[in-house]
């Protein structure tokens, strides 16, 4: 009887082990595409872009940007806000969690790169553009300014 409780123990343990690495792999897939490491990237330096900012700094499609946006909306990296017409996103990870420490690697791996960091300075040039200063853009700041 006593062997009978623990094989029910141990299969409940397993269940929970296969739940934890089900949910790590899927924080890892989300992180095996090249545009969805981009997003998190500019996101990274700006508490908020609105969706246009990404597509003009990548160079993609509204359909693409969209795509994965709601990709890693989905998987709890972002939260987004609508202004007007446009959809704004926003870092929404845990401070502790998988995901923060995710970033904090990424963040470590990317600054150092030229492509990275033309990346942000692309940012930098769109949102003086649209006449958005360095400094983030505040929650009133009503929808987004795109030409």
């Amino acid at each position: 009887m006593q062997c009978l409780k623990v094989k029910a123990l141990d299969n409940i343990c397993l269940s929970a082990y296969k739940d934890f690495m089900k949910a790590e792999a899927r924080l890892f897939k989300s992180l095996a595409d090249e545009t969805r490491l981009k997003i998190l990237w500019l996101l990274m330096a700006k508490e908020e872009l609105c969706v246009c900012d990404i597509m003009a700094v990548l160079g993609i499609p509204q359909s693409k940007a969209s795509r994965h946006l709601r990709y890693l909306y989905h998987l709890g990296w972002v939260t987004d806000r609508r202004a007007g017409v446009w959809m704004n996103y926003r870092l929404s990870v845990t401070p502790g969690s998988p995901a923060d420490k995710q970033l904090k690697v990424l963040a470590d791996i990317f600054s150092p790169h030229p492509e990275a960091r033309a990346l942000l300075e692309r940012l930098e040039q769109r949102l003086a553009a649209k006449g958005q200063s360095k400094a983030v853009a505040s929650e009133d700041a009503g929808a987004c300014r795109c030409a």
